[in-house]
């Protein structure tokens, strides 16, 4: 029999907010994170906007000598991770060490460590190449960091599925626990891959939208006028512990998580099965996971990148598994309020589910202006929505044909 696997922790680093209170605040309230680039210089870039977290300060979270052994996604997953620990009250030097593990996904991992030495390799020659190089950029260094610094000897390791990494960590992390292989797992996801080659390979391959008169308008989920997503980064953590763990120090529950689902398209490495199929049966693998029916669901917070082909894609496989009550479940993207993070978005959006639930409260979907006759479902445009939501589903899909579904309720 599967154990139950509770969350008590949440941390975030987003282009919004890099706390939680903030950022779920900014997210009713309909802002956007979107703005033009400032981490790299744009000045010949195609794409001169995005999502990237201005005024990070790794201070809090990892002592001033680390910082420069860290890349950016390692140092956005120290900080989230510091929150999420924080905010659960767990005080790791009192628990079974082994009992205790980390798993993070990450579509790319260190991008800005690989060009930076590249640069250096072919300017300066191989003995100018950082011995931090390695240990920077591989994609396992946040899990493998986060331990370190917490003392976590139980499972480890990184999960690279592209868009879908977080939420395939996530589902890993509950299996753990369910399993009875830890009782505590540190889990989601972070991503830093705005950099110069990373804007331009989205932009050469024509998947990022070219609004750069307007970029808080840019990312446009299941809008008639959407035209690509918006690239961004950031980072989600979460605690996952198993129930009685939980009860027994009293900790703040926010959420149980219940299901968890995956799938392979199987048909093409960047774009969508156009009738939903690899989507649908992640969604329905969740659904016979979490041994509930597709009416018990409230809400849905899709996966909805504000591409012409994903978000039609994904209607279509909403309906294949919801059937008629496709139409009446809520559904919103918040990648409107916070572009495209690649495998740190699943874990974001996670949190967001979660507080859904937690606190009574549809996230609702921006720029959604005019509707697309092919996304006809409620998607909750532009208003947030008071509604008791028992029960949350959370899409992710990524380049690869993954696809990765979570399902939350309330305890």
């Amino acid at each position: 029999m599967k154990r139950r696997v509770v969350v008590t922790g949440l941390g975030c680093v987003t282009p919004l907010a890099c706390d939680i209170a903030n950022l779920w605040r900014s997210i009713l309230d309909g802002k956007s994170g979107i703005h033009p680039l400032s981490v790299i210089d744009t000045s010949h870039h195609k794409v001169k906007f995005g999502g990237d977290v201005q005024n990070f300060d790794p201070g809090a979270s990892v002592e001033p000598k680390e910082v420069k052994r860290l890349d950016r996604f390692t140092l956005f997953a120290m900080a989230a991770a510091y929150q999420a620990v924080g905010d659960s009250g767990l005080d790791f030097s009192k628990e079974d060490p082994f009992r205790c593990g980390a798993i993070l996904g990450s579509g790319i991992g260190g991008l800005n460590e690989i060009e930076e030495q590249m640069f250096r390799l072919f300017s300066k020659g191989p003995d100018r190449v950082s011995p931090f190089t390695i240990p920077k950029m591989m994609l396992n260094a946040a899990g493998g960091n986060i331990a370190i610094q917490y003392g976590l000897r139980g499972p480890n390791f990184a999960v690279a599925t592209a868009c879908a990494s977080s939420n395939n960590a996530m589902g890993d992390a509950l299996k753990a626990i369910q399993y009875d292989e830890a009782d505590v797992m540190v889990t989601g996801g972070t991503e830093a891959a705005i950099t110069s080659m990373g804007v331009a390979g989205f932009a050469n391959m024509k998947a990022l939208s070219t609004r750069n008169d307007a970029p808080e308008k840019a990312s446009r989920p299941f809008d008639a006028d959407r035209d690509g997503f918006v690239l961004s980064e950031g980072c989600g953590v979460l605690i996952f512990e198993e129930l009685e763990h939980a009860k027994r120090r009293g900790a703040t529950i926010y959420s149980e998580i219940l299901g968890y689902g995956g799938s392979c398209d199987a048909g093409h490495i960047t774009a969508p099965d156009e009738q939903g199929r690899g989507a649908g049966r992640a969604m329905f693998n969740a659904l016979r996971d979490a041994k509930i029916n597709p009416e018990e669901v409230d809400y849905i917070n899709a996966h909805g990148t504000s591409t012409p082909l994903g978000d039609k894609a994904e209607t279509v496989a909403v309906k294949s598994v919801f059937g008629d009550a496709a139409y009446k479940v809520a559904i919103s993207s918040t990648k409107g309020h916070l572009g495209h993070a690649l495998g740190a978005s699943g874990s974001i959006e996670m949190i967001l589910s979660i507080l859904a639930c937690y606190h009574g409260v549809i996230p609702p979907t921006i720029n959604l202006d005019t509707p697309d006759p092919s996304c006809d479902l409620d998607y909750t445009p532009n208003q947030a929505r008071e509604c008791k939501v028992r029960i949350a589903m959370n899409n992710s899909f990524g380049f690869g044909g993954h696809n990765a579904t979570l399902i939350c309720g309330r305890v």
